[in-house]
C-alpha cells in the first residue's frame, strides 16, 4: 500500500495485493483475512530533521518526499518496517553488529571444502548492542531473529526456513542465544553453509571474469526492528 500525493490535502491510498495474497484470495474458501499490518518510511530522509530542525525538517520531508508506488512483489516492500514502542522517555534504538571478525563484512565460503581459507561452513556471530551507558528498553530485546539468505547457494545449519519464494530467498526465524547481557541485549550464532550445487548452475551465477558468486544474508531482529547484512562469497 502506498500513500499518493496528497497536494490537494487529500490522502490518496494505492492498495495493491502481492502475489501471496492473491494466491490466498483466490482460494476463495473464507481462509484469507487481514489480521495485522505495518507501515514503513524507505522515501522518507531523516536527514532533513539533522540539518534544519524537527519542525522544518518536518515540513520538508512532508512536502517534498516522493512516494514508492506500492509493489506486488513482498520481498521488495516494507524493508525498513516502523516500530512502537511503549516509552516515551526513549532516546537511543538499538544496532546490529557483526562480532566476528570478517574483512569487509564478508564470509568466504567454498563449495568443495578443498580450500582451508574457504571453508564450506563459517560461524557468524550477530550481536545487538546500544550506544552509550546503561541499560536497554527490554521491549527492544530481541529474543528472536529473522535471517534471510539465498536459498540455491546457502543454508544454515540444523535449520529449516520458515518460505522460500518465488525467487528462491529462504527465510528462517531463528531463537536468540539463552545468556541476555545486563543491558538487556541478545546475540545470534550462525552458521552459515555453501550448498553443493552444479558446475552449470554456478557458472550461470558466477561474477563475471571470475570464479566467485556474490550473495547477501540479511539479519533483522523481530523487536527492535534493527537490522545488519554482510556478503557471502562462494568459489
Amino acid at each position: 500500500m502506498g500513500f499518493l500525493d496528497h497536494s490537494t490535502n487529500n490522502i490518496i491510498l494505492d492498495a495493491v495485493l502481492t502475489d501471496l495474497g492473491r494466491r490466498a484470495l483466490s482460494r476463495n474458501d473464507g481462509s484469507f483475512s487481514i489480521f495485522k499490518f505495518a507501515f514503513s518510511d524507505e522515501e522518507v530522509d531523516y536527514g532533513h530533521i539533522v540539518n534544519f530542525g524537527r519542525t522544518v525538517g518536518k515540513e520538508k520531508i512532508e512536502k517534498n518526499t516522493p512516494i514508492l508506488e506500492a509493489t506486488t512483489q513482498g520481498n521488495l516492500g516494507q524493508k525498513y518496517r516502523c516500530r512502537s514502542v511503549n516509552n516515551d522517555s526513549l532516546t537511543r534504538l538499538p544496532t546490529l553488529a557483526l562480532e566476528t571478525s570478517l574483512t569487509n563484512d564478508t564470509v568466504v565460503l567454498s563449495r568443495t571444502g578443498t580450500s582451508t581459507t574457504a571453508p564450506t561452513n563459517k560461524t557468524v556471530v550477530v550481536k545487538q548492542a546500544i550506544s552509550g551507558a546503561g541499560t536497554m528498553d527490554p521491549d527492544l530485546t530481541d529474543f528472536s531473529f529473522r535471517v534471510t539468505l539465498d536459498n540455491l547457494f546457502l543454508t544454515l545449519s540444523g535449520k529449516v526456513p520458515d518460505s522460500v519464494d518465488e525467487n528462491d530467498m529462504a527465510v528462517y526465524t531463528i531463537e536468540a542465544n539463552p545468556s541476555i547481557t545486563s543491558q538487556n541485549t541478545s546475540n545470534l550464532n550462525l552458521v552459515v553453509v555453501a550448498r553443493s550445487v552444479s558446475d552449470d548452475l554456478f557458472d550461470s551465477y558466477k561474477r563475471k571474469g571470475t570464479s566467485i558468486v556474490d550473495k547477501i544474508c540479511t539479519v533483522s531482529g523481530i523487536n527492535s526492528g534493527a537490522f545488519v547484512s554482510f556478503r557471502i562469497q562462494i568459489s
